[in-house]
């Protein structure tokens, strides 16, 4: 597609992917820096243990070391920090206990870090590491988030109880009020199981110091590699924000799990100054199971309030979160911000209060997955709607149309404002897409095999375009939420592109170069996206949160429009005319009225060549930057809908049928946008019958640490997907009306299947995951 025809919503073939598909991709294991050694971290092999004696002489007279570090390195150092502050409900911070970069004194849970061995080999650090004796003093464990003080152990003496926070949001009295006068309340309690991220490529860094200038350079598997330079720097090791060089290279997935700062890598750019030589890490897959940030984990009681109609009057939801060990950098935020601002969902209910208490446990720390808070939010919204509506009898379809929100902009109960949408449109198609009307014949004929069979829906919408900083700020965060992007216009017209986004598995190289060949009208092939690398890219604040087109991409847009602009004022000289007179259209300025016109490689050129413009009033090039705040979220919405068939005397579920209808405002790249719905949905449909983090509750040993015990769907779990995008409702305040397609799987996919689920057993629950035990459990009355 490289002849001029108008790039945006065409379903271009990703241009990265042929590099990804032949090998030919660079991760950071990939690379390997003069002078190569190797890290190897001694982790805790307890939940909770005091650190008597720690002694490092064998190991550092063992063959190929380099340096043994333990957490007394790190004593004058900063904790890694969190990067969003929360307020209990009566005005005081929430506790902060410092997060070290390797343990000091004490360990908190299965696999925190103990001492840093470097070696010649990966194989000499890891022998090395064997020999480091340790003397612990195993403490009593807090695990359970539904008996935090059983043991009556503190996972940090600052916080009692265990409780980092008390956050409530919403109009407490009023619900109370709606409550007292409601025909009806639905009541659900449930778990929102822990999940670990799984990306296909683990954490891995390496790490570098330049003694000529006393610099540092990591590369690094990371999500947004200027927050991870900022965060190091300024709060941990005091290193000069222009002596670090972070470079996040080809990235094979992150689903949230890299965006924060980890300890491994800290400690990499700390200690390779001490023994002067680059060092890499990269982890295994059991030890990212124990050490990656995990995800979810909530422990809800709802309560919704109806009147004699159906309609929606009060939402009560109490919460409490497993926050892990230490606060991971956003931890706070997500069962708080993205978690309870979300849970008016699509519907006008007047009175909604959420009270959340996010606490510590001797577990991996918990941190934004996939969706994050959103996917935790649209679970309870809508497992207690569809509960709702089985209790009274109404169709669950009919129940939310009752309660739809039909007026925009629409500020809901708990602090934010839908800018537009239209919910009776997803619903629809997805209700005709899916054969809804054909329901009761299929469910006869299951029937007569003995089988069950069950219809599920979801409604679901997400905040999206994390930002605008003034909200966020406002909210707790600690750093604001813009994006920067670049627009390099060489003298041949051809164009480099430079963006704070970063691109892990989301087709940037594609999209934003569609949206540049589109704009300047121009062949895609002479646009090339550079992003990941703090040296090159203006300071950007990453991607996370279905942010890149929506903020990222509008600052390349915006960057743009100066380009045009400056590209206006030389064609006016060329032209003689005045630049008011110039349009540019289809990559030719031209004269408005007049047949008089130059092309748009012709412009750039001039711009090089300062003798043939004035001048004195404009600089020579064609180069422009620009920084892009948001006003708003973006909201995408949509209805899923899942069929199931179970078999009561396994309790196998079979997805018969999965139908995906979303609203995600403009599309760029419809192929690329299916495949991230696609993807959400597998891990949706992973969380709800599969995947579960478990920790032994006495010794707190995580027992799904491998994947011979933590279920991964395969491609035979899942149906084949009927997804479409409905001509939607663009975005009123991004010039590109794109709200974000990444996590629109992973948020709306569990509730639906869950509730197909409970249709098909006639019960009010079944806990996630619906493993064939669970169910069978449940179609007996057992559970």
């Amino acid at each position: 597609m490289n002849a001029r025809q108008g790039f945006i919503g065409q379903s271009v073939v990703r241009r990265e992917d042929g590099r990804f598909l032949t090998g030919r991709g660079q991760y950071t294991d990939d690379i390997s820096l003069q002078g190569q050694t190797y890290g190897y971290f001694l982790r805790s092999p307890h939940a909770h243990a005091r650190i008597k004696s720690l002694d490092t002489t064998a190991a550092a007279g063992s063959p190929g070391v380099l340096g043994i570090f333990t957490g007394e390195h790190f004593k004058a150092v900063g904790g890694l920090p969190c990067g969003w502050l929360i307020n209990n409900i009566d005005g005081t911070p929430m506790k902060e206990p410092k997060h070290p970069v390797l343990a000091d004194g004490k360990v908190r849970y299965v696999g925190d870090r103990v001492a840093l061995v470097v070696a010649e080999t990966l194989e000499q650090a890891k022998a090395a590491a064997q020999k480091i004796e340790v003397d612990y003093e195993v403490l009593p464990a807090v695990i359970d988030i539904g008996n935090l003080t059983a043991t009556g152990a503190h996972v940090h003496d600052e916080a009692p109880g265990n409780t980092c926070y008390t956050w409530q949001i919403g109009d407490a009295a009023g619900v109370d009020a709606a409550f007292a006068q409601a025909a009806h309340v639905t009541t659900l309690t449930f778990r929102n199981n822990r999940l670990a991220p799984n990306a296909i490529e683990p954490r891995a860094a390496n790490a570098s110091w330049n003694p000529n200038d006393d610099s540092y350079t990591l590369y690094v598997a990371n999500q947004n590699p200027h927050v991870e330079r900022l965060l190091m720097c300024a709060f941990v090791l005091g290193i000069p924000e222009h002596k670090m060089r972070v470079v996040a290279p080809d990235v094979g997935g992150g689903f949230g799990s890299k965006i924060f700062l980890y300890g491994e890598e800290t400690a990499l750019v700390w200690a390779s100054k001490q023994i002067k030589r680059p060092i890499k890490w990269t982890a295994d897959r059991s030890e990212a199971f124990l050490s990656d940030a995990h995800g979810r984990d909530h422990l809800t009681t709802a309560e919704l309030a109806l009147d004699k109609d159906g309609k929606f009057i009060g939402f009560r939801v109490n919460t409490t979160a497993n926050l892990g060990a230490y606060l991971s950098t956003f931890a706070s935020c997500v069962p708080t911000i993205l978690y309870a601002t979300l849970l008016a969902g699509q519907y006008a209910t007047p009175k909604i209060v959420a009270t959340v208490h996010g606490v510590f446990t001797n577990t991996s720390p918990v941190d934004a997955y996939r969706g994050a808070g959103r996917p935790e939010a649209t679970y309870t919204v809508e497992r207690i709607v569809e509960t709702a509506a089985h209790e009274l009898g109404i169709d669950p379809a009919e129940l939310r149309r009752r309660n739809f929100i039909r007026s925009f902009p629409y500020a809901t109960p708990v602090g934010l404002t839908y800018d537009t949408g239209d919910y009776e449109a997803t619903l629809s198609r997805a209700i005709a897409l899916a054969d809804v009307a054909g329901f009761a014949a299929r469910k006869a004929a299951s029937e007569a095999k003995g089988l069950k069979r069950g219809l599920g829906y979801s409604a679901y919408i997400e905040a999206c375009g994390i930002a605008p900083s003034s909200v966020a700020g406002a909210l707790g965060a600690r750093a604001g939420l813009f994006e920067a992007g670049e627009v390099r216009v060489h003298p041949t017209g051809k164009v480099t592109v430079f963006t704070g986004s970063h691109s892990h598995g989301q087709g940037h190289e594609t999209t934003f170069a569609q949206v540049v060949a589109d704009k300047l009208g121009i062949p895609l092939d002479d646009v090339i996206i550079e992003h990941g690398d703090t040296g090159k890219v203006l300071f950007g604040m990453g991607t996370y949160g279905s942010r890149s087109l929506a903020v990222g991409g509008t600052a390349i847009v915006k960057a743009l429009d100066k380009i045009v602009a400056k590209g206006k004022k030389i064609a006016a000289h060329l032209l003689e005319a005045s630049d008011a007179d110039v349009v540019f259209e289809n990559g030719v300025f031209k004269v408005a009225g007049t047949d008089k016109s130059v092309p748009f490689a012709s412009v750039s050129l001039t711009a090089y060549v300062p003798h043939n413009f004035p001048h004195d009033k404009l600089e020579p090039g064609l180069n422009e930057n620009a920084f892009y705040d948001p006003s708003n979220f973006t909201y995408p919405a949509g209805t899923y809908i899942c069929e199931v068939e179970v078999d009561p005397a396994t309790g196998v579920v079979t997805i018969e049928k999965f139908t995906a209808c979303d609203d995600f405002g403009n599309v760029i790249n419809p192929m690329i946008v299916e495949g991230q719905v696609h993807g959400g949905l597998g891990q949706g449909i992973g969380q709800a019958l599969l995947e579960h983090c478990i920790y032994d509750k006495d010794s707190g040993q995580l027992l799904t640490g491998s994947y011979m015990d933590y279920a991964m769907p395969r491609a035979d779990d899942l149906p084949n997907f009927t997804v479409e995008t409905v001509q939607g409702t663009p975005c009123t305040h991004n010039p590109l009306g794109v709200k974000g397609c990444g996590e629109a799987g992973a948020i709306g996919s569990p509730p639906a299947l869950i509730n197909a689920i409970c249709h098909a057993l006639g019960v009010k629950d079944v806990p996630m995951p619906a493993s064939p035990h669970t169910v069978w459990k449940a179609a007996h009355g057992k559970l």
